[in-house]
């Protein structure tokens, strides 16, 4: 079973606030003794000692000094930087619109090879058109309420970087629900073009496209979309934030869930099959 991947954050921040309250019990300090040390309200040390609260940079240098630890802090800084990025917010991330969050994934998609996508929701980016692209892009700026919706551009971003499946030396895994053929995002005009380029996009070279059916026999469940990357990142997207997981142990977890939903999925014919299946219902 995949961990919960906020749960996969917020137990990485877990450990940061035990690192520090194990070193003010090492030096034999009270809550308040190290809040004094450190020039701040007891109630913060025992936000930060339970988790509640982030400890920022100069926190944990006060911190370390108060214990007598000194030599510890840069290590504690890094681990504790390394867990509020896994859990970064969306709306840090669209604060200058969602085009540019498109263009933000470029250059990292240049040094992979290996794109692994399961969705459960939505057709994966590397295969949207603009109409669909917008479409999702739309319903986002919406419900964020964002002062200027630019999704329009984003749309035509995600495909220029979409093209990236066309290049050589790279392989996709792309994984959906049968469910997804049958969403309607859009209109049916987009959702129509949309299913009829899944139909060409899945015969690519590089590409290989799994539909798991409603009707299939399953050794996973439904799970939240994740993106792995190599061997080195899974990405997961929350309502609220994307998290970033680089622990080896859940990266392994994550493809092991892969490979398990692979292997539950069809290909070639059948999975065209269901294409034509829900174009067909279009009506």
């Amino acid at each position: 079973m995949t961990p919960s991947p906020s749960s996969s954050a917020q137990a990485a921040r877990e450990v940061v606030a035990k690192r520090l309250r194990d070193l003010r019990k090492g030096a034999g300090l009270t809550v308040t003794e190290l809040a004094a040390g450190c020039g701040w309200h007891h109630a913060k040390t025992s936000r930060i000692e339970n988790a509640r609260t982030a400890p920022s940079t100069s926190d944990i240098r006060r911190w370390c000094r108060a214990a007598d630890a000194e030599a510890l802090a840069e290590d504690l800084i890094a681990q504790s930087l390394h867990a509020e990025s896994m859990y970064t917010e969306w709306r840090h991330q669209i604060r200058h619109g969602l085009k540019q969050l498109q263009n933000s994934s470029t250059a990292f998609f240049r040094r992979t090879e290996l794109f692994r996508v399961y969705s459960s929701s939505l057709v994966p980016g590397f295969l949207q058109t603009e109409g669909y692209a917008a479409a999702i892009l739309g319903m986002s700026a919406r419900f964020r309420e964002l002062p200027v919706d630019d999704s329009p551009e984003a749309a035509r971003a995600r495909v220029d970087r979409s093209r990236i499946i066309h290049e050589r030396g790279r392989r996709f895994v792309l994984l959906i629900e049968e469910a997804v053929l049958h969403y309607r995002i859009g209109d049916a005009d987009a959702m129509a073009a949309q299913l009829g380029h899944l139909l060409t996009a899945g015969a690519l070279p590089a590409v290989s496209l799994g539909i798991i059916p409603t009707t299939a026999h399953r050794r996973q469940w439904p799970r939240e979309t994740f993106h792995v990357y190599d061997d080195s990142l899974v990405s997961v997207e929350l309502v609220s934030a994307r998290v970033r997981i680089t622990q080896p142990s859940e990266i392994a977890l994550y493809a092991r869930a892969f490979e398990e939903l692979r292997q539950t999925a069809v290909y070639g014919a059948q999975a065209r099959a269901l294409i034509v299946k829900a174009i067909d219902s279009l009506g």
